[in-house]
């Protein structure tokens, strides 16, 4: 078995005089930050080399011995806050390379940020039902309750835990080792086609479908979120009926967020406990340049933007599938599907298929889905180019015994949920 990270997010309630040590501590991590960046800034304005991360680590006992202050938080804290900044240039850098125009290096953080402070194998203290961690900005304790559900912590091997705030509450991640269990090939594979109004469109080595439709909450919240935004907008800004107005937009948008993001938790969970396939093929999709702009007339342009993007990540679906596989011993595979809505699986002739052209139907007398049929050539590479012979022609035969209708039992196994349900997502058949 072999070890694997897990983080698990959980919500803590500081007092006024705790959430005053954590906006101090909060403050000279951004200061660091926005220090070591003007100092990088100005390397790179005058040529200077040599400003890195090891460079800018190793003048942090110099800086403390100035400035008493930044001694407040604990020193692996402030290393962190320099690998942030280190990580944050490798990004713009790697996708600079890349071509993208919109690619933008670090920016200064301003007064109203808080700043992620982790602490990593030490500074912190995880007993029975609390947490507490080091500090010397004053004597006050900076002790938080665990609920008792996440007790199994206790158990584990902590390796870092974060401290940080979103929609204005705080909460530490915690992340830990749990033991992934032996992958074995039991010769049976899944492969999956990720979509935006079929989320998932699934061919087994049987030859069996599935097809999962997207929940789109975000339909629901949208005109609510547009409405609400408008009455905000004919509002004085940061006046006391903007701040009311903005704190309902903000909201909704969460429980859009949560809605989408719990829709892909259950839905992940269902397709790697219902299959006993252990090796799961996905389309490695390119979400990023399915929403970039087309150089084509705005009057025919039929952009995927809004639609990739409230759908939830795709990429985070996949996440979500990768982790799930491997905790029971399954693994994820993504793989190239370039030109697989395009390629017919039959006879492998490459159709012209816009975005709104749903089937296929070839000359060699194939007509299918064109999600169907992309994962069904996703299978077939897979097999055919990692030399799985047997199963490859074990596939086209019960594919072939499919298409005869022979196995055509719709059937659906999970009921829909309302708008606020917290229902398993609906899964079809075919």
């Amino acid at each position: 078995m072999t070890p694997m990270n897990l983080t698990q997010q959980i919500r803590i309630f500081p007092t006024l005089e705790q959430e005053e040590v954590l906006w101090k501590l909060s403050e000279k991590c951004r200061l660091i930050y926005n220090f070591a960046l003007a100092e990088r800034q100005h390397a790179y304005r005058y040529g200077i080399t040599g400003v890195n991360y090891r460079k800018q680590q190793n003048d942090l006992p110099a800086i403390k011995q100035r400035y008493p202050e930044y001694c407040w938080v604990y020193s692996k804290v402030l290393q962190y806050v320099l690998r942030a900044l280190a990580a944050d240039y490798a990004s713009f850098f790697a996708l600079n390379k890349h071509g993208r125009a919109n690619a933008r290096p670090p920016r200064f953080k301003g007064k109203n940020y808080f700043t992620t402070m982790i602490y990593n194998q030490s500074g912190f203290k995880l007993e029975q039902d609390s947490i507490s961690f080091s500090h010397k900005c004053n004597n006050i304790p900076l002790e938080f309750v665990i609920p008792e559900k996440f007790s199994f912590l206790n158990d584990t091997q902590i390796t870092q835990v974060a401290i940080f705030k979103k929609h204005a509450q705080y909460f530490i991640a915690i992340t830990y080792e749990v033991k992934e269990p032996a992958y074995v090939d039991n010769g049976r594979y899944q492969a999956i086609d990720l979509g935006i109004t079929n989320i998932v469109t699934a061919v087994n080595t049987s030859g069996k479908f599935l097809v999962v439709k997207n929940q789109r909450p975000d339909k629901y919240w949208n005109p609510k979120i547009a409405k609400i935004q408008a009455r905000r907008d004919h509002c004085k800004k940061y006046s006391q009926r903007w701040n009311y107005l903005n704190a309902i937009k903000r909201k909704y948008e969460r429980k859009r967020d949560h809605q989408l993001k719990d829709f892909q938790h259950k839905l992940s969970k269902k397709l790697v406990e219902n299959t006993r396939a252990n090796t799961i093929i996905v389309g490695d999709l390119n979400v990023k340049g399915m929403a970039q702009s087309r150089k084509v007339p705005t009057h025919i342009r039929k952009g995927l933007h809004r639609a990739t993007q409230n759908t939830g990540s795709l990429g985070r679906f996949v996440q979500f599938l990768t982790y799930k596989s491997n905790r029971v011993g399954k693994r994820l595979i993504e793989f190239d599907e370039r030109n697989s809505s395009r390629e017919c699986y039959m006879c492998g002739k490459l159709h012209e298929m816009p975005i709104w052209q749903r089937v296929m139907i070839c000359e060699c007398g194939n007509v299918i889905a064109r999600d169907k049929n992309s994962c069904v050539v996703i299978m077939k590479r897979y097999l055919s180019q990692n030399a799985k012979w047997t199963g490859y022609q074990d596939f086209l035969d019960n594919l072939r015994h499919t298409a005869n209708g022979k196995t055509k039992v719709p059937s659906p196994i999970i009921g829909h949920g309302s708008e606020d349900s917290q229902e398993a997502p609906s899964v079809r058949v075919e």
